[in-house]
């Protein structure tokens, strides 16, 4: 059985929802994004354990500290390669960005290739289904675009902000494009 939560967010972020299976966290997405449309709403609204600790996690990261757990969250229809990526955005730390690029150039050498498409990271970037907790809001365009995130450019712009980035430097690509 699928179940979800709301999470009203500060001013200047869109508000939250949550789903879970009962046990893990299987998203987390900013309402009236793009990414609504792939996860199913269609499920009870409980306010489970994971929701709680997830609630407190936010709580925390949008108080701008950085939470010292992550919660527990299980990705469904994972590939090898957006694990891959999972895992290197994983490793962003709170205040810093990367590049498609750099996580593509990551895979390659991992896999001894001499190279990786930056467009099939945008993909698996884009894929996530679990926003903030795995930080996709992190990975920028080589010519410091922010285009590509599933949950609004407002509220990238919002997350990298909170984080202390300076964001007079990223470039915010017409409506339609991003």
């Amino acid at each position: 059985m699928a179940f979800k939560y709301n999470y009203k967010t500060p001013d200047g972020f869109s508000d939250m929802t949550m789903s879970s299976d009962g046990e893990y966290l299987t998203g987390l997405w900013f309402e009236g994004s793009k990414d609504c449309g792939r996860h199913t709403t269609e499920c009870e609204e409980k306010n489970l354990e994971i929701f709680r600790e997830t609630c407190n996690w936010l709580d925390i990261y949008f108080s701008g500290r950085i939470p010292d757990y992550t919660p527990k969250y299980r990705l469904e229809n994972v590939t090898s390669f957006r694990q891959e990526v999972v895992d290197i955005m994983n490793n962003i730390n709170y205040g810093e960005v990367v590049t498609y690029k750099y996580i593509a150039d990551k895979i390659a050498e991992k896999r001894k290739r001499e190279k990786m498409s930056a467009q099939a990271v945008g993909g698996a970037v884009g894929w996530n289904p679990i926003c903030i907790i795995i930080p996709c809001h992190r990975v920028v365009g080589s010519n410091h675009s922010l285009t590509g995130y599933g949950g609004g450019i407002d509220n990238k712009l919002s997350l990298l902000k909170l984080e202390g980035i300076n964001t007079a430097e990223y470039i915010v690509p017409p409506k339609g494009n991003a």
